[in-house]
């Protein structure tokens, strides 16, 4: 007979998936993906007592009716009271080819636990709950994807590093700001500037104020960014704009003369090379300028743009309602007007074999990270991905795409699509969003669970070369400073842009948050993927939402203490990564309380909790009470946060505590 309470059914139902290659050996309950070809493993445990007469899976690609696929019966475990049965899914058969000849798909499924009065059918939430009698809430997912053409396996390693150029750092080469009405406004105070800012909601923000950070600024930089171990570096646009954020373009072709222009950058590039750094470009390509060559609003370019007459041979790059004052723009915002890619000629100049994307690789940058880039189409992203691969095919490192993308990627719909971004031909890696609100909610309030629930998510749903190469962020020129945000202020008064240009944590609370940010960034630094750190974050940089988290970088404040501070922990995170674990190692959970968590990493890819000599240990405390843990003899404690001890195969953290720990 059915228990009344299901909890009974879900203490006595086991499910597993395994898989081969990759994924083999690995417990993937709730989601997974599988490169296209390999075998997936599911096997299912009923007690006898259910009077289970056959196990069913139910399944459909993403949009397609479902087909019914029985299980086989192995054998009976007779400890348990349980019958073993077990059903192999071929991707490869499974999938086939899509109506694009892709070698991929996203499918859902539930197991339907057969009895002679009626069917059990499975609800994949929480990995917990089984609904009786209806094919309800959440299913299981399966994402196949086409492994053919990998992630490039250099990224991933060490520390990816994020400048907003016209804020990092002043250098002495030669640069050239446009002046006159729409001109550039200079800053003189670095130091003590604040960004200009609309006093009222929904004022537009003056944003030709530059404060004068370029290229030949971020060269000179170099060294203090080997010291933090970066390998990768990231900049925000550098395409000539007239604003000082650059996301409004106005010449793709041409490097901004007040960062410096093409010198400058092969300049970058060059040195950079001879670092072992290899740079990353910002493509707003969903979007341009007003103040662009090809919409050319103020007629400062000499082309005739699509603004001005409907003649020009970019008019039908927009999509205009009525020309020229009514046009598509990203989200309304008429300074941005819209690129229609459904224009052949209009996509093939960043898709193209000569295109933007293609152009820049052969130049010797190392990838892009695409803005916005729900808003591609799928058109765009396949086509951008083969000609980027294809310009880097002779190159030392396989260019690398990043996607802007705020959620779980492998399941996004966007627009009412369906999005395939980390199926193959489109995306390398994400902005990993999901993983900042899960550290935060963890560090700020003490919630270990939603950490635990996204990270073992996102590991299990992600193709492992994805989720190896994640851009894990805690801080964006898109958000408020880390620090500000770990510092709980202000919320008592007054929220107001004039005041909160010039708030600033007090001394008490800068150095809580300091702490807190160490226990943040251990967990950003440590877990599956590349961890992204925003230019300042590392010397405790302040600044609620834009244009306050773009403050200029504080090279005269380097000694002060709580700068200081940080900067000695970034260093030493920044030396961890070179450890081989957290190079596209293994991950495995294990364990967290309500304000505890501890997971493992491992240098053999794919075999995390394998007991491999020098698997890296994390664990991290926010409880009040100390945490203990039982480790092996001979672990040895690399880098600790708080009150930390190890001794006689017992770690303890104290409260408000974190460490990485050397297994073996």
């Amino acid at each position: 007979m059915l228990p009344k309470n299901p909890a009974e059914v879900l203490t006595s139902v086991t499910f597993e998936k395994y898989g081969t290659g990759e994924r083999a050996g690995e417990n993937l309950t709730r989601f997974g993906a599988f490169a296209w070809g390999e075998v997936v493993s599911l096997r299912v445990g009923c007690p006898r007592r259910l009077g289970v007469t056959a196990v069913v899976l139910r399944i459909n690609r993403d949009g397609q009716p479902p087909k019914d696929m029985p299980f086989t019966f192995l054998s009976s475990d007779y400890e348990q009271g349980q019958d073993i049965c077990e059903l192999e899914l071929d991707t490869a058969a499974l999938c086939g080819l899509d109506a694009g000849g892709r070698r991929s798909g996203l499918f859902f499924y539930r197991l339907l636990l057969v009895r002679d009065q009626d069917t059990l059918f499975t609800d994949s939430r929480n990995n917990v709950d089984f609904t009786l009698g209806a094919d309800g809430g959440q299913a299981f997912r399966l994402l196949v994807y086409d492994g053919g053409d990998p992630v490039p396996e250099w990224f991933g390693q060490g520390v990816l590093y994020h400048v907003f150029v016209d804020r990092f750092r002043r250098g002495a080469g030669a640069v050239r700001y446009q002046t006159g009405a729409r001109g550039a406004v200079m800053e003189p105070d670095w130091a003590h500037g604040i960004p200009p800012f609309a006093e009222r909601q929904g004022d537009s923000l003056a944003n030709n104020t530059f404060f004068g950070g370029n290229l030949w600024g971020v060269a000179e930089a170099l060294d203090y960014l080997a010291d933090l171990g970066v390998r990768v570096l990231y900049l925000s646009p550098i395409f000539r704009a007239y604003s000082n954020h650059k996301y409004d373009t106005g010449d793709y072709l041409a490097v901004d003369e007040g960062f410096g222009g093409e010198a400058a950058l092969d300049a970058l590039l060059d040195k950079a090379k001879r670092y072992g750094i290899a740079v990353i470009l910002d493509g707003v390509f969903n979007h341009t300028g007003d103040d662009s060559r090809y919409f050319n609003r103020y007629g400062t370019y000499p082309d005739t743009g699509a603004y001005q007459s409907p003649d020009s041979p970019y008019r039908d790059w927009y999509e205009f309602s009525e020309w020229p004052d009514r046009y598509a723009s990203w989200w309304g915002i008429p300074i941005l007007p819209k690129l229609n890619h459904k224009n052949d000629v209009c996509r093939s100049f960043f898709t193209g074999v000569d295109g933007v994307g293609a152009r820049y690789i052969r130049r010797g940058i190392a990838g892009w990270r695409l803005d916005v880039a729900d808003e591609l189409s799928d058109d765009f992203l396949d086509e951008f991905h083969a000609s980027v691969r294809a310009a880097g095919a002779e190159s030392a490192r396989k260019p690398v795409i990043i996607g802007e993308v705020w959620e779980n990627a492998a399941e996004k719909t966007a627009y009412g699509r369906r999005r395939r971004y980390l199926q193959g031909g489109q995306l390398d890696s994400v902005m990993n969003y999901p993983v900042r609100s899960g550290i935060l909610a963890f560090v700020c309030d003490r919630d270990a669970e939603m950490l635990y629930d996204v990270l073992t998510e996102l590991y299990a749903s992600y193709p492992r070369p994805v989720s190896d190469s994640l851009m894990n962020l805690i801080g964006t020129h898109d958000t408020e400073r880390i620090l500000t945000v770990l510092g709980s202020e202000p919320g008592d008064y007054d929220r107001s842009n004039r005041a909160l240009s010039v708030a600033r944590l007090s001394p008490e609370k800068r150095r809580a948050a300091a702490h807190l940010l160490k226990l943040a960034s251990l967990l950003q630094y440590t877990v599956f993927g590349i961890p992204s750190l925003y230019y300042g974050d590392e010397v405790g940089l302040e600044g609620y939402h834009d244009p306050f988290c773009r403050m200029p970088f504080p090279w005269d404040e380097l000694e002060e203490p709580v700068r200081a501070d940080l900067l000695a922990h970034y260093r030493a995170l920044g030396a961890l990564r070179a450890h081989p674990a957290l190079n596209r190692g293994g991950f495995l959970p294990v364990g967290h309380g309500a304000d505890w968590l501890a997971f493992r990493r491992s240098a053999e890819h794919g075999c995390a909790g394998s007991g491999n000599a020098g698997d890296l240990l994390i664990a991290v405390s926010r409880s009040s009470e100390p945490v203990n843990l039982d480790v092996p003899q001979g672990a040895a404690l690399l880098l600790a946060v708080g009150g930390v001890s190890l001794a006689s195969g017992c770690l303890t953290l104290s409260p408000d505590s974190g460490c990485a720990v050397r297994l073996g």
